[in-house]
């Protein structure tokens, strides 16, 4: 999944972006409410972590913003105000969760997860898709029973398919999954990961859609 982190703090900021990213989560970090706002509506995020305290719009304009244009991307509110109305300004305005500085990386991460679970209307955390299955806390996977051991980006690549399996996903979507803004990309990055997924997985799961895009296909249902 990838993330925009609105954070105008850099200590705080840089220490989210590189625990969340050691993780397996791509993020992009921005400093403002404008720029985030921004940020969301011109790209593909699976989740908002807003700050409150930001500078040129604070984070609960900007959150009362995103529900009024409708957009449903889910917001985690992450900021040092404890104080009950804050919370329950953030939750009334459409926040999915709420968050309050200090707080503990895993518990974060955990927190990430379960809205990415309740979005999907998902309530347990593995993914299963025929025989393979895909658990995004631990980073496990297993094919037939058997245990996979997958890089961090093979990981991220699989878990993009096989949160729509059967679903066509294009180059660049897959692109924008594994990798944040300041991230360089090597051309063929995407193609070399799939190769190396295919070779642990087995190349009938992972199916190229030509001039379109990549899709997971259970072998076995394939050849009924």
């Amino acid at each position: 999944m990838k993330i925009l982190l609105a954070e105008d703090d850099p200590m705080i900021g840089d220490s989210m972006v590189r625990g969340l990213k050691l993780a397996g989560f791509a993020v992009d970090w921005v400093r403002d409410g404008r720029t985030a706002q921004t940020a969301v509506e011109s790209g593909d995020y699976g989740l908002l972590l807003l700050d409150i305290g930001l500078p040129r719009q604070d984070g609960l304009a900007l959150l009362k913003t995103l529900r009024q244009k409708g957009i449903g991307l889910p917001i985690l509110l992450v900021t040092a105000r404890d104080a009950v109305s804050d919370r329950i300004s953030g939750l009334n305005l459409g926040a999915d969760d709420y968050l309050t500085k200090p707080f503990d990386l895993d518990e974060l991460i955990a927190r990430i997860h379960a809205l990415q679970r309740r979005a999907m209307g998902r309530p347990q955390p593995e993914m299963c898709f025929g025989t393979l299955a895909v658990n995004p806390l631990t980073h496990e996977t297993s094919l037939a029973g058997h245990a996979l051991t997958l890089s961090q980006r093979e990981f991220a690549l699989l878990l993009a398919l096989i949160e729509k399996p059967g679903a066509v996903i294009s180059r660049d979507q897959l692109e924008n999954r594994l990798y944040g803004w300041e991230e360089e990309v090597a051309s063929n990055a995407i193609e070399v990961h799939l190769h190396n997924l295919r070779r642990k997985l087995g190349t009938d799961w992972i199916h190229n859609v030509r001039g379109v895009g990549y899709k997971l296909v259970d072998p076995a249902m394939a050849t009924r």
